[in-house]
């Protein structure tokens, strides 16, 4: 059950940013279109409450209650950029706005992008780690939190491996191009464009 409502709440999630979208943009319904987006972080609320009362019911601790923990925390760490990303998109390509500025590629530019992104996945692990320690405290079995715990360390090995990518930009950063770019084509300056949005955004509906 917990894994179909994890799909369900995928699958709910991309339902809900093209309506959100659709609504914002195509049907001119700013205010509708955001009022659906900010319905985004409701699904992961189901899947925690869902969660919980599995584990109050007498489920015995598994690995589909970690990978619940995981997609909970990834999405607080990442699904507000997945979201400002594609509004950028949206906005550019149906509301009349700027081209969305693309992500730096290139020297201590692209390495703080790639940091930033990075740090995200830090909060993820965070809220991952303190979900499954209550799990953990709540269940009060540690024979039975095993899997619970081996999530947790889970979590932290995909954060470093992730670390190691983002640190190898500023170890070995990218050289730029000797000649200009191209006319049309719009790099973000150092510093701007870690989320890859455009020039009109909406709240962080994903927290």
């Amino acid at each position: 059950m917990i894994v179909t409502l994890i799909i369900v709440c995928e699958v709910g999630f991309w339902v809900l940013l093209a309506a959100g979208l659709a609504t914002r943009y195509l049907l001119r319904m700013p205010r509708t279109g955001l009022a659906i987006l900010l319905m985004e972080p409701l699904l992961e609320i189901v899947l925690l409450v869902v969660t919980a009362l599995d584990l109050r019911n007498g489920a015995d601790p598994s690995w589909k209650h970690g990978l619940a923990a995981l997609y909970i925390g990834y999405t607080v760490g990442h699904g507000h950029r997945t979201v400002r990303w594609l509004d950028g998109h949206a906005a550019h390509r149906f509301g009349g706005g700027p081209p969305p500025v693309k992500p730096p590629r290139h020297g201590a530019a692209r390495a703080r992008h790639e940091g930033r992104v990075w740090l995200g996945t830090v909060v993820g692990a965070a809220v991952a780690t303190a979900l499954l320690q209550l799990a953990v405290l709540y269940v009060g079995d540690a024979a039975r939190t095993v899997s619970l715990e081996s999530w947790m360390h889970t979590s932290w090995r995909i954060t470093a491996f992730h670390g190691l990518f983002a640190l190898s930009y500023a170890l070995f950063p990218k050289k730029g191009p000797k000649k200009s770019p191209t006319k049309g084509s719009q790099e973000a300056p150092e510093g701007a464009g870690e989320d890859g949005g455009g020039a009109r955004t909406v709240p962080s509906v994903r927290k």
